[in-house]
């Protein structure tokens, strides 16, 4: 046998079992992470609606979101998954919205690959909190360079102003689809 059909040999039966290991670790490893993101979604809910203290996941319209209750069962509020392109990838959030839809109770970034120190700050709690209280009408806008001076409006963040602005626009147009389905 020549030395070039040892080597395609050798390399062809590396690369099967580093191919059939692979395939095993993902095996093993999806369930983990489905559950992993799964957990993470149910905390990002009670995270973006204070006082929930249960919920019920509704769909209308292929839109998908949770209506949230206090401990009385009253609804507190909606969770809203949300997602998006943003700088580099796709962002994935989690917005609260008061029970009219009227303003967010909060934001919770669940995936991102936005450039790290720069747009990945959009995962930062400073940057997530801003969005407290903020008026969904007649849409949420950011600011740059500036304090934010109406109730619709954000700051965005300094070099990741297209960041900011996929997480604005990403917000205006889930709740504008669940707004038009309610």
């Amino acid at each position: 046998m020549s030395t070039r059909v040892k080597m395609i040999l050798i390399l062809t039966l590396f690369a099967s079992i580093s191919g059939g290991v692979l395939s095993i670790v993902y095996l093993f490893s999806s369930p983990l992470i489905e559950a992993n993101l799964l957990e993470e979604l149910k905390k990002s809910i009670f995270l973006v609606v204070p006082n929930a203290k249960d919920y019920d996941e509704k769909v209308i319209d292929e839109i998908t979101y949770f209506e949230c209750r206090d401990e009385s069962g009253s609804t507190v509020g909606i969770a809203l998954p949300a997602r998006g392109n943003g700088y580099q990838g796709v962002i994935k959030l989690m917005v609260g919205l008061t029970p009219d839809l009227s303003r967010i109770t909060g934001i919770k970034v669940l995936e991102q690959i936005e450039t790290p120190g720069l747009g990945g700050r959009i995962g930062e709690d400073s940057f997530q909190n801003q969005f407290k209280g903020v008026q969904t009408e007649p849409a949420v806008e950011y600011v740059k360079n500036r304090e934010p001076e109406k109730d619709t409006e954000i700051q965005a963040i300094t070099g990741a102003t297209i960041s900011s602005r996929s997480i604005v626009s990403i917000i205006n147009k889930n709740i504008q689809m669940l707004k038009d389905a309610l």
